[in-house]
């Protein structure tokens, strides 16, 4: 049995030819049979096509895994934000995710956030934000829409968007 050279000198058992593809090769003396062209069936688009076309759609995405510590940084251009360890930034972006585990410590100015774990800092959520049961939220916070899951915990100065220091939101809301 004829072993190749794989990745890092490892040495990976023969595979099985697959059925005929750009990237396979017929077996050495194999007769080629003619390509019958399917009517119903879309090309398929190459794998790396797939992968551009899902990340326009979802935009750019930055993950900070467990036990990962981000400090000091501006985060600028991401799209999504993913906390699972503990971040220490300033953040001008569109989402923030934290998880039950993750922190942010720092200012963020965004359009959603969905908190699980722990925000300490300055919050500026433009759109939406969701407080999650397990989601602890303390510093200064200003919002366009709130919901907080029974459990979650918001502390500190915390406001509308609309509202303007020692102006109550309903007055601020008014023309006047």
């Amino acid at each position: 049995m004829r072993y190749a050279d794989g990745l890092f000198g490892r040495k990976d058992a023969p595979r099985a030819p697959t059925p005929a593809g750009p990237a396979s090769h017929p077996p050495a003396g194999a007769a080629l049979a003619p390509a019958t062209p399917r009517a119903a069936a879309p090309p398929a688009s190459p794998p790396a096509e797939h992968h551009a076309r899902a990340e326009e759609v979802a935009g750019s995405k930055l993950i900070v895994g467990p036990n990962i510590k981000l400090k000091g940084v501006e985060i600028d251009d991401c799209d999504t934000l993913v906390v699972e360890g503990r971040v220490e930034a300033t953040m001008v972006s569109r989402a923030i995710q934290i998880a039950e585990h993750g922190a942010f410590r720092g200012t963020a100015d965004i359009e959603v956030a969905e908190i699980r774990g722990a925000f300490d800092g300055e919050l500026t959520v433009r759109g939406r934000l969701v407080v999650h049961a397990t989601g602890r939220i303390a510093g200064k916070v200003r919002y366009g829409k709130l919901l907080v899951q029974e459990g979650g915990e918001l502390s500190g100065d915390v406001g509308t968007i609309a509202e303007r220091p020692g102006v109550p939101a309903v007055a601020a809301a008014r023309p006047g």
